[in-house]
């Protein structure tokens, strides 16, 4: 079997493909593995994650308990009266609840109309804008491509069209990857 440079090239690039992500997923991972476990230092590996998370899982059943949360709710407004440091916790917060929190945000995907040719994927974050003296608009986030960031728009209720038979993940895959990712159906009852 000859080798051509082209055919050499082409599985070179094909094994790029594939090992780049998983090299990068993996490394990231640990790295993440690593600085949990460093937190509590503890002379066997895994422990100080273990105890992380243990610990993490005790302040969340602290914090909702009738008898202990209203010296979580006293520190929240202590901390809300702190200036910078209001801004930081609350925006770390309402990020944190947006994904894990009872109210999660990211979960309402939208295609909203920009112009006659032109349409956009976002996700529904606020149905209600009468606050800002915009009853008939929506705010809806468009993550960017390959960053952690996007913007927010608030946009006319009829230009908004909410996305069925989706998976939301699916559809935060295809805007960060910059249209790269497929979005699939969902399954029934998945």
């Amino acid at each position: 079997m000859a080798f051509t440079y082209r055919k050499l090239l082409a599985y070179f690039f094909r094994g790029l493909l594939f090992l780049t992500p998983l090299a990068v997923t993996v490394y990231i991972i640990y790295q993440l593995f690593l600085f949990l476990d460093n937190l509590i230092p503890v002379p066997i590996p895994g422990i100080g994650i273990l105890m992380v998370l243990a610990l993490i899982t005790f302040v969340g059943y602290l914090a909702s308990l009738f008898f202990t949360k209203p010296l979580f709710d006293w520190f929240e407004r202590t901390v809300f009266k702190i200036p910078f440091v209001n801004l930081l916790y609350t925006s770390i917060k309402d990020l944190m609840g947006a994904f894990v929190g009872e109210k999660k945000k990211f979960n309402a995907p939208v295609l909203v109309e920009v112009s006659d040719n032109m349409k956009r994927l976002g996700f529904l974050t606020q149905e209600d804008m009468s606050p800002v003296g915009t009853p008939d608009f929506v705010a809806v986030y468009f993550p960017h491509s390959y960053n952690v960031s996007g913007n927010v728009f608030l946009v006319k209720r009829e230009k908004v069209t909410p996305l069925k038979g989706v998976k939301n993940s699916d559809v935060m895959k295809f805007m960060v990857s910059g249209g790269v990712s497929s979005i699939e159906q969902a399954k029934e009852g998945a």
